[in-house]
């Protein structure tokens, strides 16, 4: 579990490997105790210098794994009623360290690409564009530590709104996920 978002798991699976290679058992369903069925695999290539987010979801969980490269968490739980409402975390997963990441609806996630990575995510629910939320990746409220000085990022994740500027029908709820 996260020490600071709740609901947040963070796993360290074991990596197998011999002459030939290695094998890394990068998701298992028991891990997560509020996970549910994962329905849809994505893959997202980054370069250097790129920061995604930050996102977030009212009703769908993510997975992530970077297979390659090294990438800066940043969560950021913006559940109303949660007991970690409001706190930011910061990690990196990827490099030399074999670790995956849930994140539970309404914890607003990105990344920073640290170098040129590769980053493959799970998520509980199909692709549905109501669903895929915004929080201004700059907010000092939130005060993500990026670790990138020139950043590159998408227009939709420049025009995010700031955090108290969310509208109030899609604030997420903690405890309510449909």
């Amino acid at each position: 579990m996260s020490e600071q978002i709740r609901d947040v798991v963070v796993v360290s699976p074991t990596s197998h490997g011999d002459s030939r290679g290695r094998l890394v058992e990068t998701y298992r369903r028991s891990w997560f105790p509020l996970g549910r069925e994962m329905v849809q695999g994505n893959r997202s290539d980054k370069e250097q210098g790129a920061i995604v987010g930050l996102h977030y979801h009212l009703h769908q969980a993510d997975y992530w794994y970077v297979t390659r490269g090294t990438a800066r968490v940043v969560l950021h739980d913006l559940r109303a009623g949660s007991p970690t409402e409001g706190a930011t975390e910061h990690f990196e997963l990827g490099g030399d360290e074999e670790r995956g990441i849930f994140v539970p609806p309404g914890v607003a996630h990105g990344f920073a690409s640290l170098t040129d990575l590769t980053l493959t995510y799970l998520v509980d629910s199909y692709y549905n564009p109501a669903d895929e939320l915004g929080v201004a990746w700059d907010d000092p409220e939130i005060a993500a530590e990026w670790g990138i000085t020139d950043p590159i990022l998408s227009a939709r994740d420049k025009a995010n709104p700031a955090r108290g500027a969310i509208d109030d029908a899609l604030r997420p709820r903690y405890g309510l996920r449909t």
